[in-house]
């Protein structure tokens, strides 16, 4: 398994992987699904892309950009998924790592997660195994695909 730069042949692959944690609905804000178009325009926009790749198969990837314009537009904001039939390999982990890694090289000084759902705890371990502070709880600030609002927990990462 490699962690590179994506490229236009992987889009498929991408967007299939993107939509599909859309839809489950208890991760990414997002609740519009990407198609050709939008996911190809959605991930040009993006500072960096990179994909979790093993014999010409995607099964993961990031997205990198930057949190806030201006005075903080030094800090970064990154996004993560993983397909569910490649979960527990640890590509989560692999992802993480490379875009700490890319956010350092492309100038960022810090990498910040503003909304992780709090009973996400996989993912919370594994940042805060990697470094990450969590800055807070913030009640009630995600909604889930049911309509129900949990918790969610913002974390930074000094790059």
């Amino acid at each position: 398994m490699q962690v590179r730069e994506y490229t236009k042949d992987d889009l498929p692959d991408m967007i299939r992987i993107w939509n599909e944690v859309v839809e489950d609905g208890i991760a990414f804000p997002q609740e519009e699904m990407l198609d050709t178009e939008s996911g190809k325009a959605f991930f040009a926009s993006q500072s960096y892309n990179g994909v979790a790749e093993e014999d010409g198969k995607v099964y993961g990837l990031y997205i990198l950009h930057p949190n806030n314009i201006g005075r903080c537009g030094h800090i970064c904001n990154a996004s993560y998924a993983v397909s569910s039939d490649a979960r527990g390999r640890h590509i989560g982990e692999m992802l993480v790592k490379d875009c700490l890694r890319m956010g350092r090289e492309l100038g960022f000084r810090v990498l910040q997660f503003n909304a992780v759902v709090e009973r996400n705890v996989h993912a919370r371990h594994l940042y805060e195994r990697l470094g990450f502070m969590q800055l807070g709880t913030i009640p009630g600030g995600f909604r889930m695909k049911d309509g129900h609002y949990e918790n969610i927990c913002p974390y930074y990462h000094e790059l």
